[in-house]
C-alpha cells in the first residue's frame, strides 16, 4: 500500500490553553515490531489530553508526544511481529499517544475490530472509556449484578459507559450531574440521577438505600467528594478513583470508618499500564462487551464532532463540561 511521506497532526506549541493547539505537518510514525499503522478516520478527545496540553500529564517514556489516546480507522501497515490484523481491517485502538494525527502506530494487542454495524465515529468513542471502566469497575471493584453503584460525572464518556455496562448486568445505579438536562439524560439510561448543585448525594444515597449505602463508588472528582464517598459506601464497599479533577489531597478522610465497615479505597489510570495488561482488557471487552454493543443493549453517546483543525474548539468544549457524551475529532472522511 502506497503511503504519503508526510501527515497532518495536532501540535502543542507551548503548554497552555486550547489556543496552544495547531495543525502541523510531519513524517508518518514507523510501527515497531508489535505495532500496526492505522490511517485515522476519527479520534477521541479525553480529559488526559487536556492535562497533557497544559503540561500537567507528560506521556510515558517511549510514547508519542502527539495528543490522542483513542482512534478508529484502517490498518495500512504492520510491524514484523504484529498479528491479528491485516491491511484494510477496520479497527478501534487504545493508543499510547499520537491519535490526533492522520496516522498512528499502536500495539496490535491494544486494537479491536469495529463492533458489527458500527461506523468510524461510534467506534472511536470506545477504547478509552470502555478500557477504563472495565478495568476499574469490573476487574478492580468486581461489581456484581446484585450490587449497587454510584457514578460521579454521570454524563461524561466514562459515566455513561459505566451506567450502561452496570445496568446491562442488572446492577442498580445512581449517578451525579450538575444540571436538570444532564440528570434527564442519566435517567434515560436507567440510573437514578442526583443533581449535585441542588442535592447532597450522600443524603440521597442514604435515603434511597435505607442507610445501607452502595457497594461501589466510581469517582472522577477526588478530594472534595472523599468524605461523602466513604459515607455513601455499604459495608465491604469499594471506592474506585479514575481521576481527581477536583484535587488529589483529601482532608477529613475517616480511616476509622474504613476499618469498621471494611471498605476498600483503590483506583488506577490506564496510560501507564503495559501492553500485556491492556491486551487482557481488550480480550475481555471483545468477549463480554462487544456483544452488548452489537445488540444495541449498550450504545455510545456522541456529544460533538470537530475537524482536526478545530482541536482547540474541542478542548474548549471539554473544559466547559457542558457536553453530554463523547467529543470527537474528524481526521479523514
Amino acid at each position: 500500500m502506497n503511503l504519503p511521506e508526510s501527515m497532518r497532526y495536532v501540535s502543542i506549541e507551548a503548554p497552555g490553553g486550547p489556543e496552544a493547539l495547531c495543525v502541523r505537518t510531519g513524517p508518518l510514525p514507523v510501527p515497531r515490531e508489535d505495532e500496526i499503522l492505522i490511517r485515522v478516520a476519527m479520534a477521541g478527545v479525553n480529559r488526559p489530553d487536556v492535562q497533557q496540553r497544559k503540561g500537567l500529564y507528560p506521556p510515558p517514556p517511549g510514547a508519542s508526544l502527539v495528543l490522542g489516546l483513542e482512534v478508529a480507522g484502517e490498518v495500512v501497515a504492520l510491524g514484523a511481529m504484529a498479528s491479528g490484523f491485516y491491511p484494510g481491517h477496520k479497527v478501534t485502538a487504545l493508543c499510547n499517544g499520537g491519535g490526533y494525527a492522520e496516522y498512528v502506530a499502536v500495539p496490535a494487542a491494544q486494537c479491536l475490530p469495529w463492533p458489527h454495524g458500527f461506523d468510524a465515529p461510534r467506534a472511536a468513542t470506545l477504547p478509552e472509556n470502555f478500557f477504563t471502566v472495565w478495568a476499574n469497575l469490573f476487574d478492580i471493584a468486581g461489581l456484581k449484578p446484585n450490587e449497587s453503584l454510584l457514578v460521579h460525572g454521570g454524563t461524561s464518556g466514562i459515566g455513561l459507559t459505566a451506567i450502561q455496562l452496570a445496568r446491562a448486568q442488572g446492577s442498580r445505579v445512581f449517578a451525579t450531574a450538575g444540571s436538570d438536562e444532564k440528570c434527564a439524560a442519566i435517567e434515560r439510561f436507567g440510573a437514578t440521577a442526583i443533581n449535585y448543585n441542588t442535592q447532597d448525594f450522600a443524603e440521597i444515597i442514604a435515603a434511597q438505600t435505607e442507610k445501607r449505602g452502595v457497594d461501589v463508588v466510581l469517582d472522577i472528582v477526588g478530594a472534595p467528594y472523599a468524605a461523602r464517598n466513604l459515607k455513601s459506601l455499604a459495608p465491604r464497599g469499594r471506592l474506585v478513583l479514575v481521576a481527581v479533577m477536583g484535587g488529589a489531597k483529601a482532608d477529613g478522610f475517616d480511616l476509622q470508618r474504613i476499618m469498621t465497615r471494611r471498605l476498600s479505597v483503590t483506583g488506577s489510570t490506564m496510560r501507564p499500564r503495559n501492553t500485556a495488561e491492556k491486551s487482557a482488557i481488550a480480550a475481555a471487552l471483545k468477549k463480554h462487551v462487544w456483544p452488548l454493543l452489537e445488540s444495541g443493549r449498550v450504545s455510545p453517546v456522541i456529544a460533538a464532532t470537530f475537524p482536526l483543525e478545530q482541536a482547540d474548539k474541542a478542548h474548549a468544549l471539554m473544559e466547559s463540561s457542558t457536553h453530554i457524551g463523547k467529543i470527537l475529532l474528524r481526521v479523514a472522511g
